[in-house]
């Protein structure tokens, strides 16, 4: 590949740096409603992937011309040939490109990771977390007491806060998991519902009970639950308690207030660990 020229006005020509390539290709088929979906309002999805991988992206209709490193442009082309692709059913917006960033891994070929692959054991397998925003994820978690999770919906946050309790669970470093949430709905008034406390607060805590039975598998987490080996508490009943070698997860905290999260915090005892 030649290197990439400029013309300045007195003629002379500029050669980039010699590492750089210049990259074309083309995304079919052409569809302007498309086009316009995959590069956002002012072309703003293209600036978050040029900013984020450090490369220069320009594009005359499905005509495309990237000029960086060339581990860098042939992983940009992958990540807008994939998204090409979604934006045929799907809405992109900057958030979303930024989760398609995250899973695809390309800005490993920015700033390199130099953790140690994580990994975490289950009765069903063993899970890996993607992406090096997962791996220091559950790499905090493994190694702190009091762990906090921020991050947009669908980013792992509350399956892999499971996967460690779980992991912890099956080499023995803890002897319970407590699974905390606020009893907040997602804007619908249920009113008030049948059975006993467990099952009052069963639907709020489905995502957890989802990622153990997929995890354990049903029969295991039914039989864990009734000996008390995985508790169930509402936010609302924890004051007064001192949680000894235990794994507690406090799922959907933003909904907390104040005093609550500052009365959870202080529940923490010997040998537990907490992931919020």
């Amino acid at each position: 590949m030649l290197p990439f020229h400029t013309q300045t006005s007195d003629d002379h020509s500029i050669t980039l740096n010699a590492s750089l390539e210049l990259h074309r290709f083309t995304l079919e088929p052409f569809e302007a409603r498309r086009f316009a979906n995959l590069c956002g309002q002012f072309d703003e999805h293209l600036r978050l992937i040029e900013e984020r991988l450090g490369l220069e992206i320009r594009n005359r209709g499905n005509q495309f011309e990237m000029l960086g490193s060339a581990d860098k442009t042939q992983a940009a082309e992958t990540l807008l040939r994939k998204l090409y692709r979604e934006t045929k059913a799907t809405e992109l917006s900057p958030d979303l490109v930024h989760l398609y960033l995250q899973e695809s891994g390309v800005e490993e070929l920015v700033n390199p990771s130099n953790l140690t692959q994580v990994t975490l054991r289950t009765k069903k397998g063993v899970i890996k977390p993607r992406g090096a925003n997962q791996q220091r994820y559950v790499k905090a978690i493994l190694d702190n007491d009091i762990n906090f999770g921020i991050g947009p919906a669908g980013t792992g946050k509350t399956y892999l806060a499971v996967a460690c309790a779980v992991d912890a669970l099956e080499r023995e470093q803890v002897r319970r998991i407590l699974l905390v949430r606020p009893a907040v709905e997602a804007g619908e008034k249920l009113g008030f519902l049948p059975g006993d406390l467990a099952q009052k607060i069963d639907p709020y805590l489905r995502p957890l009970y989802d990622a153990l039975y997929e995890m354990l598998g049903f029969e295991y987490v039914a039989k864990l639950i009734e000996k008390q080996v995985i508790e169930i508490a509402p936010l609302a009943y924890m004051r007064g308690r001192t949680l000894n070698n235990a794994f507690v997860i406090l799922d959907e905290a933003q909904n907390t207030t104040p005093e609550q999260m500052k009365m959870f915090l202080t529940r923490l005892g010997e040998g537990s660990r907490m992931a919020v």
